[in-house]
């Protein structure tokens, strides 16, 4: 099978405006998520520059980087992909566009909501779902219409087979829906507090099924799906084994939803639970390298189509990254390697290494595939910047992570060390002194990386410009 969009039959009126929409604010909410990123890493380095002001503080400002990054980057990106892929594949309109634009303005009020309520202070303080009670409503709100306009199209398909990208986005957007709904459970005590339901080690143990699954779901099933569109149509070529991306979906979504308990090694959830957690993260990296193979052989007999086509590069190179990531996510869920990345700034390479280098990339990509077709031209306005973009992307990338793969294990080697008495060998704050190396690092690497975001912003720009400049051209003249 391959992921044909086209029929003998006319083609439908597609909903290209809400594609259109989400799209620009991928753009915009990259900038705005990764200028967080770089002003709290700035923080790190220099923790004067918030001014003592309580809003620029970095426990509220990286919550609000965290979820910039995440729900409105990442999100706009699948809200654009998601509506894009499912209407070609399917070969029919959106079931509802006045619903589908309802998800839309109803997402970006959420993430106003969320970048007023954050720095101010408004938090549950449960990682990935910091927004209150009032907010999370509205999420469950505009998911459940995101989930009507998806399934309602999926089910007035013209093609009778479902093509697996449609797969991926169906998990992602079913599972995430549960796992929002399930962890956001709480009891307003006033407009802008509440209690959660849950108790103790019970908290803890929901919190991280929601926490690792919205990884699993959000950051990763939805933008395999993602991925089993955009890197064959970029390649122009079929999907490499159909067979394996089926495999890979029910592996993928039957294994991850097991994997949470990995993030609390060592604290009161019993241990069975740990081990059951890291069993299942071992597990996972079977199919998570599966669908990790089967994207780039995808570009077998086109693999000279690199040397000239930067938009490719960055779906094939965010593949490497998922890779990297899927097998370095599973032996830190191993007890004995936890014990030492634990609470490190390992931890912190990792995530962003699957953050920067799997889902940003692929989304830039995908939006360097999108925006050109929305808008009716043959390529971006320069591509000579998008491959600009390209280098600064993968440069940033590398130097955050590796910065933070050194600072991680540094910390937890002089943590762990004891004289012969028994004392620690360094004190915390030695440990920090050895980590600020490190740190200015990783600032100028995610400064080229959101560098690089305002070279994107700028040739978006420059794109829909020379679009509406053609349309002004082939106007008829009107005396």
């Amino acid at each position: 099978m391959s992921n044909s969009d086209t029929s003998s039959s006319p083609a439908p009126a597609y909903d290209v405006k809400v594609v259109k929409q989400f799209a620009i604010m991928t753009v915009v909410w990259g900038i705005v998520g990764m200028l967080v990123g770089v002003i709290i890493a700035a923080e790190l380095v220099w923790p004067d520059i918030n001014m003592h002001l309580p809003w620029f503080h970095f426990g509220r400002l990286r919550p609000l980087h965290t979820n910039a990054v995440i729900f409105a980057f990442g999100g706009c990106a699948l809200f654009a992909s998601t509506y894009w892929v499912v209407q070609r594949t399917c070969q029919t309109p959106l079931v509802s566009s006045r619903l589908a634009a309802f998800t839309f303005w109803g997402w970006q009020a959420i993430i106003v909501a969320a970048a007023i309520s954050l720095p101010l202070g408004y938090t549950t303080s449960k990682e990935y779902a910091e927004l209150e009670w009032p907010i999370d409503i509205a999420i469950a709100i505009v998911w459940i219409a995101y989930a009507i306009v998806f399934f309602g199209t999926i089910m007035k398909r013209k093609s009778r087979h479902i093509y697996v990208a449609n797969w991926f986005f169906g998990a992602f957007i079913i599972t995430v829906a549960m796992l929002h709904i399930v962890n956001s459970l709480a009891v307003p005590v006033s407009m802008m507090k509440s209690y959660s339901v849950y108790s103790g080690a019970i908290d803890a143990m929901v919190q991280w099924w929601y926490g690792h699954n919205a990884v699993g779901f959000f950051l990763t099933a939805g933008f395999l799906g993602m991925m089993y569109y955009f890197v064959p149509k970029q390649a122009d070529r079929p999907v490499y084994s159909y067979r394996l991306s089926i495999v890979h979906f029910w592996a993928l979504i039957s294994i991850y939803i097991w994997a949470g308990p990995h993030h609390l090694h060592y604290s009161a959830l019993p241990d069975w639970t740990q081990s059951l957690g890291m069993v299942m993260s071992l597990i996972l990296l079977a199919p998570s390298w599966g669908g990790m193979i089967n994207g780039i052989m995808t570009l077998s007999g086109a693999w000279e189509k690199l040397r000239t086509d930067p938009t490719l590069r960055f779906l094939v190179v965010s593949l490497s990254f998922y890779g990297m990531s899927t097998f370095e996510g599973p032996m830190m869920a191993i007890k004995t390697v936890n014990s030492l990345s634990h609470d490190t700034d390992w931890t912190i390479g990792h995530v962003h290494s699957g953050a920067l280098g799997w889902v940003a990339m692929i989304s830039i990509g995908t939006m360097y595939h999108l925006i050109p077709v929305l808008y009716n031209r043959k390529q971006m306005f320069s591509v000579a910047l998008v491959n600009l973009h390209f280098w600064m992307a993968t440069i940033g990338t590398v130097l955050y992570i590796a910065s933070m793969w050194v600072n991680g294990i540094a910390q937890g080697l002089m943590w762990r060390a004891f004289n012969a008495d028994g004392t620690l060998t360094y004190s915390f704050v030695e440990a920090l002194k050895a980590s600020y190396p490190g740190y200015y690092i990783r600032l100028l690497g995610g400064f080229i990386f959101f560098s690089g975001m305002l070279v994107m912003a700028y040739n978006t720009w420059r794109t829909i410009e020379s679009d509406k400049v053609r349309e002004a051209a082939i106007q008829p003249q009107t005396a």
